[in-house]
């Protein structure tokens, strides 16, 4: 176990699936306070760790650890995990889809000039992914623009759908044409997830049942919506190892060839548009992981971890190796798919070779 973890300190795994929450959140400028207005409170200290509470509506949404907002933290938990970056974005409920847009905006811009001080607190060791209004194309094609441009971030975390309408409806395609124009990195996470209503137990399940549920369907809806037909150079990736896609795709597929009607919908191949796809490997089981590889291919696959919730992957790498893949792949989700999806943030050297 002890040379394992050597192994693991030594690794070079490059995180694309970890969050942040600011210790404090700003109050609310405008004339009437958003009813979804976020804010945090004191919450009792464990573990040696300061904790508050998420505030929304009046409830506590999720009690949080200083690991969310201390770069140090962070920075002093990554070599155990086999990490050398990890690229940070925000709590998804932050994202605050359902607000009034221009409410939204203001509370997502401080969202993403916080994230741009913890990265240049990390030393090149923590990467950009920014937040943007997504129920307004047009603010969030500006936001958009000022994390690319100004912040220099990779790209931005998404939803895996806006109020309900999911991420494949053509309704977002400026947005896409941006992200794709401006090289942007686009990683999507559940989010107010549908079917909580077929649920039985208590609230944890949203995020252990539902979250997988409605990332597949957003998954889907990319491919049935032909969103790569129309913007093949978008490099897109779906949170928790795509959900319930895998599960989904050999159905789709089949279907794809008996039904006229979906064919002529879907001129490509599901599984080949799910192959461009990139997800992480964020699903806590080693063959179930091993099977992602071979549905999607060693080319798609990318570290994860959702840290630091309680509800994280903690040795991500290990979870690599324990599925006796080869030394090319496991180099290719350990780092190298990371480096080609966040391609912002590790260009390739002039007269060098990009990894396949």
């Amino acid at each position: 176990m002890a040379e394992n973890a050597h192994r693991y300190r030594c690794a070079c795994g490059i995180d694309v699936h970890a969050h942040v929450v600011p210790e404090r959140l700003p109050a609310y400028i405008g004339n009437k306070l958003p009813a979804q207005w976020p804010s945090t409170a004191a919450a009792p200290d464990a573990g040696g760790l300061c904790h508050r509470h998420v505030m929304i509506a009046g409830k506590n949404y999720r009690t949080i650890s200083e690991k969310c907002w201390s770069v140090t933290r962070r920075l002093s938990d990554l070599p155990d995990m086999g990490l050398s970056h990890q690229a940070i974005s925000p709590m998804p409920e932050l994202l605050s889809y359902w607000m009034e847009a221009a409410d939204a905006h203001q509370l997502v811009r401080f969202l993403n000039e916080q994230i741009a001080m913890m990265v240049a607190e990390g030393g090149g060791a923590l990467i950009g992914m920014g937040a943007v209004p997504l129920q307004s194309i047009d603010l969030a094609i500006a936001e958009l623009r000022y994390v690319t441009e100004t912040l220099g971030f990779a790209g931005v975390e998404i939803g895996s759908n806006v109020n309900g309408t999911p991420i494949g409806d053509a309704r977002f395609d400026p947005f896409f044409e941006a992200c794709e124009a401006l090289d942007a990195a686009v990683f999507v996470h559940a989010l107010k997830p549908t079917g909580m209503d077929r649920l039985v137990g208590p609230a944890p399940l949203q995020q252990v049942l539902a979250y997988p549920s409605d990332v597949g369907l957003a998954a889907a809806s990319v491919i049935t919506g032909n969103l790569l037909t129309r913007h093949p150079k978008l490099r897109i990736a779906f949170s928790h190892g795509g959900g319930t896609l895998a599960l989904l795709l050999p159905r789709l597929q089949k279907g794809w060839g008996v039904f006229p009607a979906l064919q002529e919908q879907v001129p490509q191949s599901p599984v080949e548009q799910a192959r461009r796809l990139f997800f992480d490997t964020v699903v806590f089981d080693p063959p179930t992981l091993a099977h992602l590889v071979a549905t999607f291919g060693g080319t798609q696959l990318m570290v994860g971890t959702d840290y630091p919730f309680n509800f994280h992957e903690r040795a991500p790498i290990a979870q690599i190796d324990a599925t006796g893949l080869s030394a090319a792949v496991r180099e290719q989700l350990t780092s190298g798919n990371a480096r080609r999806f966040l391609s912002r943030a590790f260009p390739v050297a002039a007269g060098a070779k990009e990894s396949p």
